[in-house]
């Protein structure tokens, strides 16, 4: 079992800058991939970004740029940093974990709303 803790969120401006982290129950170290995906009103939950084990990452053609995704298996947490904001980017982001057995868990999610 891994619980997944998201903070970070919040109302910032288009063009500005969040930080989400993503704080795991226990190690990650052995997870395979950590990911954060978000759920905008009205639509499907998709990825955003992840990042496997060894350091890989893939992101949705949408943030590429603008978003980076970072992992520190020393302290457990997955952090998504979030620059040049726009008003599309709303959505509740969860952060995720998938586990070599193919074990799946979610945050409980946190709200970012990009608005002037």
């Amino acid at each position: 079992q891994v619980q997944l803790v998201e903070s970070g969120g919040g109302l910032v401006q288009p063009g500005g800058s969040l930080r989400l982290s993503c704080a795991a129950s226990r190690s990650i170290g052995s997870i395979y991939t950590m990911g954060w995906y978000r759920q905008a009103p009205g639509k499907q939950r998709e990825l955003v970004a992840r990042i496997t084990r060894g350091l890989s990452t893939n992101y949705a053609d949408s943030v590429k740029g603008r978003f980076t995704i970072s992992r520190d298996n020393a302290k457990n947490t997955v952090d998504l940093q979030m620059n040049s904001l726009k008003p599309e980017d709303t959505a509740v982001y969860y952060c995720n974990a998938v586990t070599f057995s193919t074990n799946t868990y979610w945050g409980q999610g946190t709200q970012v709303t990009v608005s002037s």
